[in-house]
């Protein structure tokens, strides 16, 4: 199953060019989708304003290669490797679930504009990045849905509890497992099958729900995170530190009771 072409097998009986401009109508609902949170929540403009009131009360100024190195550094640990979830199962599941989701995507993208014709001959390590990506997302989301979720972890609510902040997570789950199940179907190679167009049809509706659904969900977070992270860092380099007083100090008092629990508590 991992060496096989999808979108190659569905080349034949839909035009690439449907393929084609079905990923760059979801490009397009992204950045509708993310402009209009924008719009609504005026995300952006409160980062701009927090910089300027942190200017303000800096004590310090950046020079061009400070600024260059620490942006470089949040790059290379906050955003790459998640530092500020820690070492824990959080961090762990978050990272699966982000560079699985990465390489979907980005295989997705190469297969479907290069390897989608029935002339094509694919280079056999697209569809293992494809399917290991897709199987990396499902492991990851599902990690975090089922075990790691502050209302389910923390706060004793149900698993399959459901709001409206978890339609990106599901929509993510949903549309790499049916792209897997689809990709399993097609890879058996039996005769009149109809199964595997049932799994093709949930994985266009997941897509269009996960791409479609960018201004209902938190999907336009993983673009406001790593802006938030560069200004938090950038602030306390010069001084700022986001109009916050310095931490204090002073030693810990609370004894080894406070050691004696994990904090999960948020």
């Amino acid at each position: 199953m991992l060496l096989n072409n999808p979108f190659l097998i569905l080349g034949e009986t839909i035009s690439p060019i449907f393929m084609q401009w079905f990923v760059i109508a979801m490009i397009i609902f992204v950045i509708a989708g993310t402009l209009l949170d924008i719009i609504h929540k005026k995300n952006v403009k409160y980062f701009f304003e927090n910089a300027k009131k942190a200017k303000l009360s800096a004590t310090k100024t950046l020079s061009a290669g400070e600024k260059i190195s620490v942006i470089s550094k949040t790059i290379a640990t906050d955003i790459a490797t998640t530092s500020e979830l820690g070492a824990g199962k959080r961090r762990a599941a978050h990272l699966l679930g982000m560079y699985g989701t990465i390489l979907f995507w980005f295989a997705s993208v190469i297969l479907i504009f290069c390897y989608s014709k029935p002339s094509s001959e694919t280079t056999s390590i697209w569809p293992v990045i494809w399917h290991i990506g897709a199987i990396m997302t499902v492991l990851g989301g599902s990690w975090f849905w089922f075990f790691l979720r502050v209302d389910v972890y923390s706060e004793a609510q149900p698993w399959y509890r459901i709001i409206q902040a978890d339609l990106f997570v599901l929509a993510l789950i949903a549309s790499s497992l049916f792209g897997l199940i689809w990709s399993y179907l097609q890879s058996l190679n039996l005769n009149d099958r109809w199964d595997d167009k049932v799994f093709l049809v949930l994985y266009i509706v997941s897509n269009l729900v996960l791409f479609g659904g960018v201004y209902w969900s938190k999907f336009a977070h993983m673009f406001y995170k790593p802006g938030a992270a560069i200004q938090k860092n950038l602030a306390e380099a010069d001084g700022s530190r986001d109009n916050l007083p310095p931490p204090a100090d002073a030693p810990e008092q609370f004894g080894p009771g406070i050691k004696r629990e994990e904090p999960k508590h948020y």
